[in-house]
């Protein structure tokens, strides 16, 4: 298995695309490469055909010298058997599955039972142990071939590349040199990866983290500061809240199950500014809200929550939403050294997250309560703004994925409702140093007073942050602006981390609720790398903070609260969620109001019969009540006939002495009929 989270990969793409130079790029750090060739060997072809020999000779000049080349074109078998005797510590590069397939159905190995030989290439891959990179064609994708040989070719090959697909870690299409992962690679890492391995970008090879004592280790430059690789994923919590009865015992409690950083493998997927991801569904919001009108609701409604009916409508894709039944909290807990953490007490992030995970304090008792599960992240402790960038470019990158990986792995768990939350020390001077770099704001501005556990303010520990983010904006201000640039600079590892969240939730059209500066600061941040991200985010309550606020204003996401709650990143959005699942079920569960009723007071849902108005009065049945022809005399008496004359609907008090007139609409061109014309109108008016 290596780094990258795939021991046995499929690369796919058409003529020309790039397919092998990207595999190449995969196995481009390991020096001794097994290179297995499945096309003939340019001796042993056609002379005239000088453009295939072309072909093979740039293959082999791109193979470093450490390198060495294994044929397979005298025996289709043979390449199976290469596969299944590759070793743990080999690499192997097949390019590729296209010559094999043609060397396959080459009339001297006719007849043959070419579906057995492939199934026999299949099962070679699966149980291959060593790192094992395959390129193929995709021909699948054109017109059928108008020859038999053409077609049994792309039939071959479909075959084979399904086949292979099937059982292999990972697979990419290349695309005009751009590789899209099809099938991302598993997140099962093997005993030999060790824990201080760092996860290597997709433009180099892998760096080694330094090793620094204890005291060194926070001195650390972003170039040397490497992002852990852990060998397991963390538990995901379900808090309980304990039984109103002598306290439980702390052993064997849910609570205290260990929580551990999830691994922070690359999968291939390429974050980069400007993708095209998924938009709510810009239909159902509107019908939820209007919707809501016609419910049997007293009083004026839902007031601001109906805005939570019109986001959960777009988007979970009805006009009925329902309330998020499963939800699962992402505490990041990443820390941010220099002067952006002054004021704060040493290790209390750590005690925070610690708390998270043995089940107590705020955020796991409001995770209890609502019935949410509770993951805690850690996140690799940003440097000193003001001396220079909080992280690498590799380690954005990886911080990106991992945050993407997070997203998809709760959805796949069946999550409805992602709520973000951080407990890092500095994480709000982090946000203003975002928030002037991307929104042009005044950075003391945005920047909460600094308030210690006591309740005091400390103004001075206020000023070393402003200090600190002004010296961090003064030394990036010729430096570019992209987002990802922003997380190196100024952002750290928590808020690339949410960053790919809210990249990932979006991706698989899961919402996101957010709650203190972190989450706001990544959706400032992802605005360029995807502008969807930002509807798929809902913001029950500002807390309080400036950054919160502005950064609020600018992504558009208005609060829907405003009861200040500051109880911690996460803790604040569990405490309203209840009031948000109550008007969704409301909005779910209450029928429309009788009188809004297509056959409202016509039908008898309390049993009067057919013929009989739901009041129990004595007026017609709705299909009785019409305009009377011409000529033709109302039935049911004078009443009913004022009621018609009058447009009035029956019962709602308005008579034709009220002196209120509504025109009907007319029946086609022309005017209205002139029998609707009230008492006393001229025919000629």
């Amino acid at each position: 298995m290596s780094v990258d989270g795939w021991n046995t990969v499929l690369v796919l793409g058409g003529i020309r695309s790039g397919k092998s130079e990207f595999a190449e790029s995969l196995v481009g750090d390991v020096t001794a490469v097994r290179y297995v060739a499945t096309a003939r060997h340019p001796e042993s072809d056609d002379p005239a055909d000088p453009e295939w020999t072309a072909r093979i000779e740039a293959h082999q000049r791109r193979r470093p010298e450490g390198w060495t080349t294994e044929e397979t074109a005298a025996d289709p078998s043979r390449l199976a058997e290469l596969i299944a005797g590759a070793t743990p510590d080999q690499t192997l590069l097949v390019d590729d599955l296209g010559g094999w397939v043609t060397v396959l159905l080459d009339p001297v190995h006719q007849p043959a039972d070419d579906q057995a030989t492939i199934n026999e290439l299949a099962v070679a891959v699966r149980d291959c142990t060593a790192r094992l990179v395959l390129v193929s064609p995709e021909v699948g994708l054109s017109l059928v071939p108008t020859t038999t040989l053409g077609r049994a070719f792309t039939d071959a090959l479909g075959t084979t590349n399904r086949a292979v697909a099937e059982v292999c870690d990972a697979v990419v299409l290349v695309v005009a040199g751009q590789p899209s992962w099809l099938k991302p690679a598993a997140t099962r890492q093997p005993a030999s990866i060790r824990p201080d391995a760092v996860v290597p970008s997709q433009s180099g090879p892998p760096r080694t983290a330094g090793t620094t004592d204890a005291g060194s280790a926070d001195r650390t430059t972003p170039e040397t500061r490497a992002v852990p690789v852990p060998s397991t994923s963390p538990a995901v919590l379900t808090p309980h809240l304990p039984e109103p009865q002598p306290q439980a015992p702390k052993d064997g409690s849910p609570w205290t199950a260990p929580t551990m950083t999830l691994p922070m493998v690359a999968t291939g997927l390429v974050i980069q500014t400007g993708m095209d991801l998924p938009m709510p569904d810009e239909y159902t919001g509107p019908q939820a809200i209007d919707r809501l009108a016609t419910l049997d609701l007293p009083g004026a409604g839902l007031g601001n929550l109906e805005r939570v009916i019109g986001f959960a409508a777009g988007t979970q894709g009805t006009a009925t939403p329902r309330p998020w039944r499963t939800v699962r909290v992402l505490l990041l807990h990443g820390d941010h050294d220099g002067g952006a953490s002054a004021g704060s007490v040493p290790g209390e992030s750590g005690r925070r997250a610690d708390q998270a995970r043995s089940g107590a304090g705020p955020l796991a008792r409001l995770a209890a309560e609502v019935g949410a599960s509770l993951q805690v992240v850690d996140a690799p402790t940003a440097a000193p703004i003001e001396d220079g960038p909080a992280l690498s470019a590799e380690a954005v990158e990886s911080a990106l994925r991992y945050g993407w990986r997070l997203a998809e792995e709760a959805v796949d768990a069946g999550v409805e409702l992602i709520v973000v939350g951080a407990c890092g020390a500095g994480t709000e001077a982090a946000t203003a140093a975002v928030l002037a770099a991307t929104a042009g704001a005044e950075s003391a501005a945005v920047l909460g007073r600094v308030i210690s556990p006591g309740g005091q303010v400390d103004d001075a520990a206020w000023m070393i942050r402003c200090a600190a983010v002004r010296d961090a904006l003064h030394r990036t201000r010729r430096s570019p602006r992209g987002p990802k640039d922003v997380l190196a600079e100024l952002g750290g590892g928590d808020i690339a981390i949410a960053a790919g969240i809210l990249l990932g939730a979006t991706a698989r059209r899961t919402p996101v609720l957010l709650d203190g500066p972190v989450g706001v600061a990544a959706g400032l941040v992802t605005r360029d790398l995807a502008g969807q991200s930002r509807h798929w985010c809902l913001l029950p309550d500002h807390g309080g903070h400036p950054a919160v606020k502005l950064a609020a204003d600018v992504l558009g996401l208005a609060p829907l609260l405003d009861l200040r709650l500051d109880l911690g990143e996460g803790a604040s959005a569990l405490a309203t969620l209840p009031l948000l699942r109550t008007a969704l079920t409301l909005a779910a569960s209450v029928g429309e109001h009788p009188s809004l009723t297509p056959t409202g007071w016509a039908e008898s849902p309390t049993g009067h019969g057919d013929d009989a108005p739901a009041d129990g009065g004595d007026r017609q049945p709705a299909e009785d009540v019409r305009p009377p022809s011409d000529g033709e005399p109302a039935d049911g008496g004078q009443p009913d006939r004022d009621e018609q004359r009058t447009g009035t609907e029956p019962g709602d008090g308005r008579t034709a002495d009220d002196g209120e007139f509504d025109e009907p609409e007319p029946d086609g061109p022309g005017p209205a009929r002139s029998d609707w014309l009230p008492d006393g109108a001229s025919r000629g008016a």
